[in-house]
């Protein structure tokens, strides 16, 4: 599932192994018309096999838990469960957990001291096939991946350096560098002055033409490739 209508409810699963936190989390969540919560796990363990009886929308996951801890339980739901977005939540903003759960496939990362609009915002922007990172996480990501990009002799293209971007349309690439910007769909509309559904569709023949997952390997790919460079 990667579209939630207005009308309908996005499932959530809330795997934390401090009970408050998650006691928490669900009051948040259930004040929300459009949001309920289906499930809860203490331990990674756990959150991998709710995730398969539930098939949750949204999982919200966090790091360090016992068994097994939130980045090895994301890459496996990712595996079995396609369908179901995760969104990592920490207290910890260490870039390595960021990295890790990027690439273990999870669709956003926010810190626990986000405020609570915040949190229903990522999860609903995540349910609609969005992806989420905390503005400083991005800041630092974009740094490290700065220092990453080559700094002496000829540059290469971001086509040289990954051949399939030369198949994207023109339209279709200035997609693809807004979506690396962070831009939602939304506010990509907005910005290209066209509506929403086109923009889903460019970013859904984007992905197939690069052979991503979703969004944030296609914010990963960007700035490797350097089609975007930090500032």
């Amino acid at each position: 599932m990667t579209t939630n209508p207005p009308d309908e409810v996005t499932t959530v699963l809330l795997a934390d192994d401090q009970s408050l936190l998650r006691m928490g989390f669900r009051m948040v969540l259930e004040a929300e018309d459009d949001i309920e919560v289906v499930g809860e796990a203490s331990d990674g363990r756990t959150a991998v096999q709710q995730a398969a009886a539930l098939r949750p929308d949204v999982i919200l996951m966090d790091v360090r838990m016992p068994d097994l801890n939130g980045i090895a339980a994301t890459a496996q739901i990712v595996e079995a469960q396609p369908h179901s977005k995760v969104l990592i939540l920490t207290t910890f903003d260490y870039d390595e957990y960021a990295f890790a759960g990027m690439r273990a496939g999870a669709s956003g990362f926010l810190l626990k001291d986000e405020p609570p609009a915040s949190l229903v915002a990522a999860i609903r922007r995540v349910a609609a096939g969005d992806a989420v990172m905390t503005p400083r996480i991005t800041r630092r990501m974009l740094d490290l991946f700065g220092n990453r990009l080559p700094a002496t002799g000829r540059e290469q293209t971001p086509a040289e350096r990954e051949p399939r971007i030369a198949s994207l349309t023109s339209r279709e690439f200035e997609v693809f560098t807004l979506v690396a910007r962070g831009l939602s769909n939304g506010e990509i509309a907005a910005e290209l002055v066209v509506s929403e559904t086109t923009v889903k569709t460019h970013v859904g023949s984007m992905l197939a033409k690069l052979a991503l997952r979703d969004r944030v390997q296609a914010v990963v790919l960007a700035y490797e490739t350097g089609v975007v460079t930090p500032t």
